[in-house]
Order: C-alpha cells, then sequence, then structure tokens
C-alpha cells in the first residue's frame, strides 16, 4: 500500500538525528547517514520525496524513500533550507555578515536540488519570511523587497526580475496555491492610516487588484488561503489593547474572495482573543477557536454563516485531518494538553486524548495518526514524541532527551489509501507503549483537582469558581484586573456560596453600620447579641462593682466566697476564683444566719449565648444528627450532577434511614 510506503517521521534532537518509519514496525531508517554533530534544522519538500538538513559546515539532501544520500553542499553556517514545491530547488538562508570589501552579503542563495548548482543569490536581513514564495507548479517566485513585490520565473532565473508591484507600507504577501495564483498583500495600520489588504491576480499585477478591504486595529495580520486559492482569511491584531481587557491586544477576522464577489468581516458571539483557525481541506468551510477560557469553536462555510458550535471548552488549537473527516480541537501551552477529536459527518465526539506538556501536534497524511511532541526550549524536561490512533490508543513513543523538532514526512493526498466510511480500528501498538505504561508512576485513582480550604469542603462548588462550561457563570470582563468584579458588597463567601449577603457580613459596603457584625473568614458564626446581651453590656457601662445603681441603674450583687469556714464578701467583674475556690453568688440577706457545717457550693459558670456547653445531651444530639442530614443531603445532589462518589460516602448516604429514626426517637421531627 502506498501508506506503508510513506509513513515516515524525521526528528532532530541535540545528541541525535533520524529517520523513523511509520506503523507497525517504528524502526530506524536502515542506512541512514546521521551526521555527527548536532544538525541546526531539517526540512522535507513538499511531495515528500527529499529530506535535507543543515550542519555547520554543510547541506546535506537525501531521497526520502531508502534514505539514499544525493547532495552534499560545503555551505557553513546555514540556518534556514526550504525546498520548492516539487522539489526542484532548495534556498538557504545564514545569518547576514559584514563583508571585507564592503559589498552586500548575498545570504539568501538558491540552489538545484538536483545539480547542487547556484543559481541566483539575494540579500535578505530578516529570518521572518526570509524564503521565496512558489506557484504550485514552480512557473513563479515572488518575494518582497521592502513596498516592492518581486516576481521571478524559476526557469529562467538568469534573467532576473520578471515583474514588479509597488505597493507603499506593505508589510506581508501571500502566494495562493491553485491553478490561478493570487497575491494578497497586507499594509499596517500607521499613523492614524487604516489598515488594508489587497488582492491582485499574479498575471495581472499592474492592474487594479480583484478585491480590498481597509479596516482599523490591524499592526500585523497572519494570512491563510483555502486549498483552492479561491478564499483567503485575515487574522488581524494590535500591539496594544486600548479597552485594557486583554494583554495581547484585539484581534478580527476577515474573509475575501479572490475573484472579488465576497468579503466580510467573520462576526465572534463571544468576547476574548481569536486563538487559532484553520481551513477544512475542501476548501468550502473553516474553523475558529476565540474568546476567553473557555473558548468556543465555532464551524463556518464559506458565506461565514454557522455550521455547527462545539460549546465552550478549553481550547486553543483546531486542525483538519488531510481529508477533512476528523477535527482535532486542542488546548496547549498553559493548558491541560486534552486532545478533543470529532467526526465532522456526524459531528460527534470520537475520542478525547490526554496529552500533557505538548508543544507541536500534527495529523499523519493518511489522517488516521496524531504525531504529539514535547520540544526544547519549550519545556526541557519529558522531551519526546507520542503517535496516537484517532480513535484514542497510544501507538509509539520516543523519549528523547533536549529534542528540538520533529515532522511527518509530506505525502500527497492522491497517495495514501481512502478514509472509509466508518472510523477504522486501531492497529496493535509498538512494544515500547508497554515499555512506557511499565515506567510510569502509578497515578491515585482520585482525581487531586482544585485546592479548597477545610471551611468549603463538603459543600457545592460556587458558581463563581466554575467554569463556564461547567454551568458556572459566563465570564465578565475585568477590565485588565486579576479579580472579577463583586458589586460593593463585600461579604467574605463568594457569590454563589452559602451565606452570600446575610447577616454576619458587610452589607452594601458600610461595615459595622445598621447592626451588622463583621464575620472572620473561617471562623464559626456566632448568632447576633439579643435583648438579654445588650441589658447585660449596659450593666457593665453603670457604677462601678459594690455600688448601689441609684444613680445609673443596678449594681453588681455581692458574691459570697467560702474560704476556711468564713464567708468573706467581694465585689468585681464577672466571676473570679480566690485561691482556687469557686465565687458563687451571695444569697438574699437573712435575719440571723444559722450555724451549719462548713460546705463548698459548686454553682455553674454563666456561658456565652453560641458555645457549645450552652446546650444539653438532646439538643447535642439533635444538632449532631441535623449535621449528618445535610451532608447526606449534599452528597444527593453531587450524585445528581453525575459526581463519581467514594464507598464511604456511599455508605454515609445508607445510614440516613436510622438517623431520621433516631431523631424521631428523641422527638424531633424532619
Amino acid at each position: 500500500m502506498a501508506s506503508q510506503i510513506s509513513q515516515q517521521y524525521a526528528y532532530r534532537a541535540q545528541k541525535s538525528l533520524g529517520l523513523v518509519s511509520g506503523t507497525p514496525s517504528y524502526t530506524p531508517i536502515p542506512g541512514f547517514l546521521a551526521p555527527d554533530v548536532p544538525a541546526r534544522t531539517f526540512i522535507y519538500s513538499a511531495d515528500g520525496r527529499l529530506y535535507a538538513y543543515a550542519l555547520p559546515t554543510m547541506v546535506r539532501v537525501f531521497q526520502a524513500e531508502g534514505a539514499q544520500l544525493l547532495q552534499e553542499l560545503p555551505l557553513p553556517n546555514i540556518v534556514e533550507i526550504s525546498f520548492s514545491p516539487r522539489g526542484t530547488y532548495i534556498s538557504t538562508w545564514e545569518r547576514p555578515a559584514k563583508l571585507e570589501d564592503g559589498a552586500q552579503h548575498k545570504n539568501l542563495r538558491v540552489f538545484s536540488a538536483s545539480t547542487g548548482e547556484e543559481l541566483i543569490a539575494f540579500t535578505q536581513k530578516s529570518q521572518e519570511g526570509w524564503d521565496l514564495q512558489y506557484t504550485i507548479s514552480e512557473s513563479h517566485a515572488i518575494r518582497l523587497v521592502g513596498p516592492e513585490l518581486q516576481v521571478f520565473r524559476p526557469s529562467e532565473w538568469s534573467k532576473g526580475i520578471v515583474d514588479k508591484l509597488r505597493v507603499e507600507g506593505a508589510t506581508s504577501v501571500s502566494l495562493s496555491p491553485g491553478l490561478n495564483p493570487s497575491v494578497a498583500v497586507f499594509v499596517a495600520e500607521k499613523k492614524g492610516a487604516p489598515a488594508s489588504i489587497k488582492i491582485y491576480g499574479l498575471l495581472t499585477l499592474n492592474g487594479p487588484p480583484t478585491c480590498q478591504k481597509t479596516f482599523f486595529k490591524a499592526d500585523r495580520a497572519q494570512i491563510k488561503w483555502n486549498t483552492l486559492g479561491t478564499q483567503v482569511l485575515l487574522l488581524t491584531q494590535t500591539e496594544v489593547d486600548n479597552s485594557n481587557k486583554s494583554y495581547y491586544g484585539e484581534t478580527g477576522m476577515y474573509l475575501l474572495s479572490a475573484a472579488g464577489n465576497f468579503d466580510c468581516r467573520v462576526v465572534l458571539d463571544k468576547e476574548g482573543p481569536i486563538h487559532d483557525f484553520a481551513w477544512s481541506p475542501n476548501s468550502k468551510e473553516f474553523g475558529v477557536v476565540y474568546g476567553y477560557m473557555p473558548a468556543k469553536t465555532m464551524l463556518f462555510d464559506q458565506r461565514v454563516r454557522t455550521l455547527h458550535d462545539f460549546g465552550a471548552s478549553p481550547h486553543n488549537f483546531i486542525s483538519f485531518n488531510p481529508q477533512g473527516r476528523l477535527i482535532a480541537l486542542a488546548g496547549f501551552g498553559n493548558l491541560a494538553g486534552k486532545i478533543d477529536i470529532f467526526d465532522r459527518r456526524t459531528l460527534s465526539k470520537v475520542t478525547t486524548i490526554d496529552a500533557p506538556n505538548t508543544s507541536y501536534c500534527a495529523w499523519s497524511p493518511d489522517g488516521r495518526f496524531l504525531l504529539t511532541a514535547t520540544l526544547s526550549p519549550r519545556l526541557r524536561v519529558d522531551n519526546g514524541i507520542k503517535i496516537w490512533h484517532c480513535s484514542g490508543p497510544l501507538m509509539h513513543v520516543q523519549l528523547t532527551e533536549e529534542l528540538y523538532q520533529t515532522s511527518w514526512r509530506p505525502t500527497p493526498i492522491d497517495a495514501v489509501p481512502q478514509f472509509g466510511q466508518g472510523i477504522p480500528p486501531a492497529p496493535p501498538p509498538s512494544e515500547t507503549v508497554s515499555t512506557f505504561h511499565a515506567a510510569q508512576k502509578p497515578t491515585p485513582s482520585k482525581p487531586a483537582g482544585a485546592y479548597r480550604p477545610p471551611g468549603a469542603r463538603g459543600l457545592a462548588t460556587p458558581a463563581i469558581f466554575k467554569r463556564e462550561d461547567e454551568g458556572g457563570a459566563p465570564r465578565q470582563p475585568t477590565n485588565g484586573t486579576a479579580t472579577p468584579p463583586r458589586g460593593y458588597n463585600r461579604s467574605p463567601n463568594p457569590p454563589g456560596a452559602p451565606g452570600y449577603g446575610q447577616n454576619g457580613s458587610y452589607q452594601g459596603g458600610q461595615g459595622g453600620q445598621n447592626g451588622a457584625r463583621r464575620q472572620v473568614p473561617g471562623a464559626a458564626h456566632s448568632p447576633s447579641p439579643g435583648p438579654d446581651a445588650e441589658k447585660k453590656n449596659r450593666r457593665k457601662k453603670g457604677k462601678k462593682d459594690g455600688e448601689k445603681g441609684e444613680e445609673g441603674g443596678e449594681g453588681r450583687p455581692p458574691l459570697e466566697v467560702v474560704v476556711n469556714g468564713e464567708g468573706r464578701q467581694q465585689s468585681g467583674k464577672g466571676n473570679k476564683k480566690a485561691n482556687g475556690v469557686q465565687a458563687v453568688p451571695a444569697p438574699a440577706p437573712a435575719p440571723a444566719p444559722v450555724p451549719a457545717p462548713v460546705t463548698i457550693i459548686e454553682v455553674e459558670t454563666p456561658t456565652t449565648p453560641g458555645l457549645d456547653s450552652a446546650l444539653d445531651a438532646v439538643a447535642k444530639k439533635v444538632r449532631n444528627l441535623n449535621k449528618k442530614l445535610k451532608a447526606i443531603d449534599e452528597l444527593k445532589e453531587k450524585a445528581k450532577r453525575g459526581e463519581r462518589l467514594e464507598a464511604t460516602q456511599l455508605k454515609k448516604m445508607d445510614g440516613e434511614a436510622e438517623i431520621r429514626k433516631e431523631l424521631a426517637g428523641l422527638g424531633i421531627t424532619s
């Protein structure tokens, strides 16, 4: 089969470089001449026929099938290399340097891939956008030099520039694929003048543009053509967000037709940046991931009509497989690395792949496998390559220290087998998968989840702490601040939590007014002071102890202290102990005391309202049983939401009948 011949991937690390065959063997390509020194880069030709890598002293060109060495170009200090679409030409770029004779350093050079002959050279200072852009047939090549677009004929490099177009302020160009190529030229916003994009026919550069559009808020742009070259998507971005809502600037998206019969802004219904967008290989639809996290993913047709809403999830990456049958939605970077794969025909989820720390992800040419890699210097630990089947299983693992680059070998779509009606079954994995799983540390079955303080455990999660896709409240703009606004309510409990906006919290920002008391977060709630407590406070403000309350209210009654058989009176604040003997309230005055045996009277100390000691045994029992019932009710709510309960929690729920029976025995009905 063609897929067995073509499936191959390459990798480059600090200490190694190689070619590896695909399913089912995943073995290194025999006979490949690996370098003795670290390589700087590698590249496949677009048709997958050739492979090349750059060393500090030379560039080697191989035939990808069989890894046969074709050319060895003695070119030092090469940083970038690239092939033309059909692999006829190879371009190299090195850092510009000052020559001794003062001449310009021609650091961009084009060679024949078959003979190694140098055909033409240019001066190219910037590494960004350094290479020439070729038509799919290699009949023309273009490059942007300042405001001037230069056109060449690769078959006649010696003739130099054959056509040119001057566009003032042009910052980037993009040549469309397809048989009737067009050129999109972007002009950034500058000094109050709006940004613009203009589309020209490559063969009619001197004529008027076939389509153009102007807009503001565009300091730079990303241009993506569809496969046929008939429509282009433009993602614009500003350096600074004037509304202060995003650190990365504002984004916008426009769709234009090369023929000029359609152009519009892509209106998105969720506030936030555009994370990623991609055309389907059928050139009739595209997907966009946009909005503050959790981001939304939407599928549009070629007239920007909504085809499907994938909902809100933590995604920032979208990719169609080469056949357009499967869609991968993932969250990489600072997200968890979950990859959701959807079937385009049914728009249903096929599987979810857990690939944390992924910094590179690409579909295989046959559309059946996903390659994910953790690369340096993005992450310097756990570097390696993993290959997954589109139905979810892990197929192959290659762990490599300081892995810098990897990619599939490209293959034309007509050289691979058709995808078929259903999702193909996964082949058996390689031995590296079992070895990898055996070396992995066992993970706890219970997910750790987010940290919750002890006072909040066992309660339902407040809506403010939930993601939007988990039933939480929609994200509110924070105007650049880190904490969502809470209005003027300074309750220690977050919105949506029990007790928010009730007694014991600041109301309306007037803490301490209107009888409200401050509640310390985490402390036990005590009831508000009642009338008896207020009278007690007023008595404390009266005369000193021992005085009669003729002017300022009733004084505190004297205390009788029995010490060594002698009774003594003492006045003071509260109940005090003298020499370890309990102080008791003095009885009412009597005419003549009758001698009696000396006894020490133990009187229970007055208790503060709200403490546990104020409750008798029955009340304590009732309160504890009610607490257990409340906890059981919360577990029932969790079970209704589909959360997984532990065995101890299920056992607690089974004891509800006994608790209610015990409450009934105490005379409490619930």
